[in-house]
């Protein structure tokens, strides 16, 4: 049946009379609802202060590689081995305080180009935080520096502070089943109570699940991104049962394509665990009427999760927040966290996975969660000896080193699959049903060049995709 819409709340949005909750909700996804509150709150903490002490005097930017840890390096250098570069963007303002932010080059919402450098050198940085096109680095930047200067939390700028904890979840990307048991232990032994992984058919979920399992108690959550790869509701749902036996299993992340409204919905009354979707695509309002999802993820810009959470609290739709990078990002996370009310599942951060946060003081978790930080700005500083330990040159182009992947099945089936230029090479496959369906006992692991003539006569038949050799 449709979604029943609660009575709307003006917070964080500022509502119009006459308007109608079915005509709130549409304008908010639509991002016609002004973020006037938000702007009114700023500026008149900018009349206070004295406008020119808000002046964007100067912005700098350092490329630093931060390695992974043991594990998450296995996995991470497999697929995704450009995550290892961010960019740390510093602001100061006339005021004489600095902010910092963060933007991971090659995997994020957007970019801050030296043309938004340009563009914001000698402005008002109040009148500018909002424009989420300024990208991650620079607009997390202007708001610690902004934040900074009111001697504020940089959630006092957003809105209400509603928790003084807010959930995190430990993350990694798939993994054979005894790393991802080791990582669940890891995340355990720090204090959180949720791991997010992917789901692959080129990994065995149900020793994923089963080992995991072993390690954590029943009320620590394993919550898993499929990335559309189950493919289709009438395979997804005996699968999706079957694992979520383990009272540890929580939320399914996108089974099937999000496009799917009819499978999605068949997964969501079928299965015990809750359905995921990225917020935007396709249209909420269209997802919410159709109940094909029980809870979002929301990404971007400041402005675009302000509104986001806005639907969210008038759909009574829980959602995580997904804001990737160092202990930079994750800290800019845990404002809204505390701000938006519909935030309750855990956040991905994916700061786990690197050897430093780059910042002087970790964010420490206790029972899963992690305090909302009350001093001013982002409440954490930026460890300028590990920037300066890591800086690099900014690469040319994406990092793209030769890796070759082979996957094996009990039954003696071979498969190589290599890169070959695009960032998701063997997912690509996977979302398009060119590799086999899942299965139990089948393992993948990266093959290193070794030299010889054998590897790279693999290497260029597996570049075209799936190759069996006979």
């Amino acid at each position: 049946m449709p979604a029943q819409f609660p009575a709307f709340s003006a917070r964080p949005v500022s509502a119009r009379p006459g308007l109608s909750r079915r005509e709130l909700l549409q304008a908010a996804m639509a991002g016609t609802l002004s973020l006037g509150g938000l702007h009114t709150l700023s500026a008149r903490g900018a009349d206070a202060v004295s406008g020119k002490w808000l002046t964007i005097e100067q912005i700098d930017r350092t490329v630093v590689k931060v390695p992974y840890r043991e594990i998450p390096d296995r996995a991470m250098s497999r697929e995704l081995p450009h995550w290892k570069y961010s960019e740390i963007c510093e602001v100061r303002l006339k005021s004489g305080q600095s902010g910092v932010g963060e933007t991971m080059i090659y995997y994020s919402w957007g970019k801050t180009e030296d043309d938004d450098v340009a563009r914001a050198l000698g402005k008002n940085a109040v009148e500018l935080m909002w424009d989420d096109s300024l990208g991650p680095g620079l607009q997390i930047a202007l708001f610690d520096a902004v934040a900074r200067t009111f001697d504020v939390p940089v959630y006092a700028l957003l809105g209400t502070r509603l928790v003084e904890r807010t959930p995190l979840s430990w993350w990694n990307i798939d993994t054979p089943p005894e790393d991802m048991a080791a990582e669940c232990a890891e995340a355990l032994r720090q204090g959180y109570m949720s791991y997010k992984t992917k789901g692959r058919p080129w990994f065995d979920l149900w020793k994923q699940v089963e080992l995991s399992a072993k390690v954590v108690p029943e009320n620590f959550k394993i919550d898993m991104d499929f990335n559309d790869t189950l493919l289709d509701a009438e395979r997804a749902i005996p699968i999706l049962l079957e694992l979520e036996k383990s009272p540890q299993v929580d939320i399914w992340e996108g089974p099937i394509p999000q496009s799917d409204i009819a499978g999605n919905r068949k997964i969501c009354e079928a299965v015990r665990g809750k359905v995921a979707q990225h917020y935007g695509t396709p249209d909420p309002f269209q997802v919410l009427r159709n109940d094909a999802t029980d809870g979002f993820v929301v990404g971007g810009g400041a402005t675009r999760l302000m509104q986001a959470g806005a639907v969210c609290e008038m759909a009574e739709k829980p959602f995580w927040l997904q804001l990737t990078g160092t202990g930079i990002t994750a800290a800019w996370s845990l404002h809204f966290g505390a701000v938006l009310k519909q935030a309750t599942w855990p956040a991905v951060n994916c700061h786990q996975l690197y050897q430093h946060t780059l910042l002087t003081a970790p964010i420490t978790v206790t029972n899963g969660t992690a305090a909302i930080p009350t001093t001013p700005g982002l409440g954490y500083d930026l460890d300028r000896d590990a920037v300066a330990k890591y800086r690099v040159a900014r690469p040319a182009s994406r990092p793209e080193p030769e890796r070759l992947l082979e996957t094996t099945w009990p039954d003696g089936r071979v498969m190589y699959v290599a890169s070959n230029g695009t960032v998701n090479f063997i997912l690509n496959l996977g979302m398009a049903g060119k590799i086999p369906y899942f299965e139990k006992g089948v393992d993948t692991r990266l093959l290193p060049d070794d030299g010889s003539a054998k590897w790279r006569t693999l290497y260029q038949q597996a570049q075209a995709g799936p190759y069996f050799p006979k």
